[in-house]
């Protein structure tokens, strides 16, 4: 494959890949940032070509990997999932990630505190839950308990009983009770810490605070 460069030519399509041709005939293409420095009348060797291609190979990869970071935070074992299934050979994913180490968008440690911050903040889980999240991702399991080293689940469950609350506000104590205990269920709760958030958000919704008014609603409402 070896040969002197007769023409770089611009794809029409994606005005960022480059078409190299060799002794008169298209040869292969390549990212055009990584173009520079080539120019017509220069002769390629095989190793050089083959360096150029490997090059080639780990700036796609790279750009996808921007592009899926840019959508949200990613593990590098989901990155490394997206690869496999695209079949970036290993050699070049070992280098973009090396790459993406260096400039720190990836990150395990930040993404298991991002993830639960994340969490906390929008869709309230418990701590178990969120381990099994952060496991499936891949992150290491020190990773995983640092991040969730101050998180509590009594909060958690309080933030999340609060939304849950506001869809059956109108509901008697009974079916409030039944939705709301199972809405934190779902979410990983288990019974000792649901009970006593349930009744607290209860309280704080209908305004009701006197124990036999509670037993009004239970009976009544």
């Amino acid at each position: 494959m070896a040969g002197v460069i007769t023409a770089l030519k611009l794809q029409s399509k994606n005005r960022n890949r480059l078409n190299v041709h060799l002794d008169g005939a298209y040869s292969f293409s390549l990212a055009r940032v990584l173009a520079d420095g080539l120019k017509v009348g220069q002769k390629l060797s095989d190793d050089v070509i083959a360096c150029l291609k490997q090059r080639d190979a780990e700036e796609a990869a790279y750009r996808r990997a921007l592009r899926l970071i840019s959508r949200r935070p990613r593990s590098e074992h989901e990155l490394g999932m997206n690869f496999n299934r695209n079949q970036v050979p290993h050699a070049v994913q070992d280098a973009v990630f090396i790459r993406l180490r260096e400039t720190h968008l990836v990150d395990d440690w930040a993404f298991a505190e991002a993830w639960v911050e994340n969490r906390r903040e929008f869709r309230p889980r418990s701590a178990m839950a969120l381990q099994y999240e952060l496991r499936k991702k891949g992150v290491p399991q020190e990773a995983i308990e640092a991040a969730l080293e101050d998180y509590s689940d009594e909060d958690a469950a309080y933030q999340a009983g609060r939304k849950a609350a506001r869809r059956w506000r109108n509901s008697n104590y009974k079916e409030f009770q039944q939705r709301v205990g199972a809405y934190l269920s779902r979410r990983g709760f288990n019974y000792t810490t649901v009970s006593p958030v349930v009744e607290r958000v209860w309280r704080e919704t209908t305004g009701v605070q006197d124990e036999s008014e509670v037993s009004k609603w239970i009976l009544h409402g």
